[in-house]
């Protein structure tokens, strides 16, 4: 098949996968993923223990409007989907009840791709030893590859989530130690928090990571109604820093990804952040991501996405179609447009007279050197 790809040595029947998030938390939904044409899933993240969210709402959406430009998850005539919000935590069940689950879908659709999402703290070798029985209980289940959760924005414990992924030791550590008892190949997912995503993925790699997903949500907070003087999502009247997701962060999303692929350019990069359709799908694969993974179209799609995933799929038939003098599958154009992301010193500037290096001839600009400023 044309769509078909293989990634850090996983075969896919398209390069469109369900990212760990509340579309993959349960076996139902992964099936009916299945169901609906997904080339694979991400389990919502496991951890050795359930988790407890939060007391109501643990996932909203933000609108817009093009009238008055106003962002809120409140429903309004005429707004459009500005993004997502989150605040949920991982998994609230253990690995206990995902073992035979995972079992069960690789043993009802074995030609699709199942990825398990596992995260453990990084304070100690306990710890440590903690992600090697996740990895260990996930792959003797069937799971095709493991991802490594360094990027949950929203964590109690300081010692997990993307407070791992904005450490480059901690990140290299970690992945050194799943990959030491690891079958399968091992992802790790990064958190957008940190100075430069280049050094937490260089790291990874160093830790014998097969892959970089970039990247979870960016921390964030809800707007505050103007009317109520209330966060829109709240408990007890109290917020703390959650997700934004959506096609609110493709542009940064984009901007990471293309980092990371000039930096590595053999290395494999799974993409995540604002992909409803190909269009944008087509924007990661360019600069370099060989699968890409999807969370808020499909949750606003009866849950697991089936019209999106029918979207990505058409899109890349067309795409080949429409290129099929020069491409035949995926491989042949990914990449071919990671080199045009230059450094701002690059780009062409006006000739002559009409470039001034920076320096505009504005109150409060500084002059160039040697300039004599008229009193």
């Amino acid at each position: 098949m044309r769509r078909a790809v293989v990634f850090t040595g996983i075969q896919f029947e398209n390069p469109f996968l369900l990212s760990s998030a509340p579309p993959t938390e349960s076996e139902n939904n992964i099936l009916r993923a299945f169901d609906a044409g997904w080339g694979g899933v991400v389990v919502k993240t496991i951890g050795l223990h359930p988790v407890v969210n939060v007391v109501g709402a643990r996932t909203k959406f933000f609108r817009t409007t093009p009238d008055d430009n106003i962002v809120s998850m409140k429903k309004r005539a005429g707004a459009a989907l500005h993004g997502s919000w989150n605040w949920e935590l991982i998994s609230d069940k253990g690995l206990d009840w995902w073992v035979p689950r995972i079992r069960k879908m690789k043993e009802a659709y074995p030609t699709r791709v199942v990825i398990a999402s596992i995260m453990a703290g990084s304070g100690s070798d306990k710890e440590l030893r903690a992600w090697q029985t996740l990895a260990q209980g996930c792959q003797d289940a069937g799971a095709d590859g493991l991802e490594c959760n360094f990027s949950c924005p929203h964590m109690d414990r300081k010692d997990m989530g993307s407070n791992i992924g904005k450490d480059e030791g901690l990140c290299s550590v970690v992945t050194e130690a799943v990959k030491e008892v690891a079958t399968i190949p091992v992802w790790t997912k990064l958190t957008p928090a940190t100075q430069d995503i280049v050094v937490e993925a260089a790291a990874c790699f160093r830790g014998g990571a097969d892959a970089i997903v970039s990247s979870n949500t960016f921390p964030s907070l809800p707007v505050i109604d103007p009317e109520t003087l209330e966060f829109e999502i709240n408990v007890d009247g109290l917020v703390s820093s959650g997700g934004l997701g959506g096609p609110a962060i493709l542009p940064m999303s984009l901007a990471n990804m293309a980092r990371m692929c000039q930096a590595f350019p053999d290395r494999a990069f799974s993409a995540i952040g604002g992909v409803s359709d190909f269009s944008q799908a087509l924007s990661y694969i360019l600069l370099g991501a060989g699968t890409v993974q999807v969370c808020t179209a499909a949750m606003l799609d009866s849950a697991v996405g089936p019209n999106v995933i029918k979207r990505l799929n058409a899109g890349l038939d067309a795409f080949l179609d429409l290129h099929a003098d020069k491409w035949k599958s995926i491989e042949d154009f990914r990449g071919i447009r990671r080199d045009r992301v230059v450094s701002q010193s690059s780009i062409r500037r006006p000739a002559g007279d009409a470039y001034s290096g920076g320096f505009e001839p504005v109150e409060g600009y500084a002059a160039p050197e040697g300039t004599v400023v008229a009193q």
